[in-house]
């Protein structure tokens, strides 16, 4: 355990960072996963509409520090491959 001061005061701020980046994290995770349930139950419109909705949700993760630029652009990129290859 944290013994001077400001250390257990760093400990407690981590604390609280974790907390929220953890919920941030679920947050868009739900979201991506609800563009992947769209997409294998067929409902094309869901599915770009579930897209919309996670595509900001991804991008404010990476200006938050919760998700790496590049996996966001992953995620994206995926995402959007597999809306393109369902039949209309």
């Amino acid at each position: 355990m944290a013994n001077s001061v400001s250390a257990r005061k760093r400990a407690r701020q981590a604390e609280r960072h974790r907390q929220r980046n953890q919920g941030l994290r679920s947050h868009v995770r739900t979201k991506i996963k609800k563009v992947l349930r769209a997409i294998e139950s067929g409902d094309k419109n869901a599915a770009e509409a579930a897209y919309k909705a996670a595509v900001p949700a991804i991008d404010r993760s990476v200006s938050q520090g919760i998700m790496h630029a590049n996996k966001a652009a992953r995620h994206k990129s995926r995402l959007n491959q597999h809306l393109r290859g369902m039949s209309d």
